[in-house]
């Protein structure tokens, strides 16, 4: 019997697209989808078939992580004038 070839997900296969935030849920599905389709391959001994579904699951778990990084809000601290800074200022006449 000739081996099926793996089918690629859309949202995993863009490598240079970023993922949008609100397909995480899709994309979590997908990466589901993906381990319970490598553990019917092995057990299956399809191991070409194996090989091509971590590629997929790789590159999804690697958009994850991205959206992931992307939701961490980055803390900026501006800075407060004191008050010497304010009441320090004078005008010339």
């Amino acid at each position: 019997m000739p081996q099926r070839r793996p089918r690629r997900h859309r949202l995993t296969d863009a490598d240079g697209l970023r993922a949008e935030p609100s397909q995480r849920g899709r994309l979590l599905e997908v990466r589901d989808n993906l381990l319970d389709r490598i553990a019917e391959a092995q057990r299956e001994g399809r191991r070409g078939e194996v090989e091509g579904l971590e590629i997929s699951l790789a590159g999804a778990e690697e958009k994850l992580a991205q959206l992931d990084a992307a939701r961490k809000p980055s803390v900026i601290h501006l800075g407060l004038p004191t008050f010497g800074q304010i009441a320090g200022r004078s005008t010339t006449l």
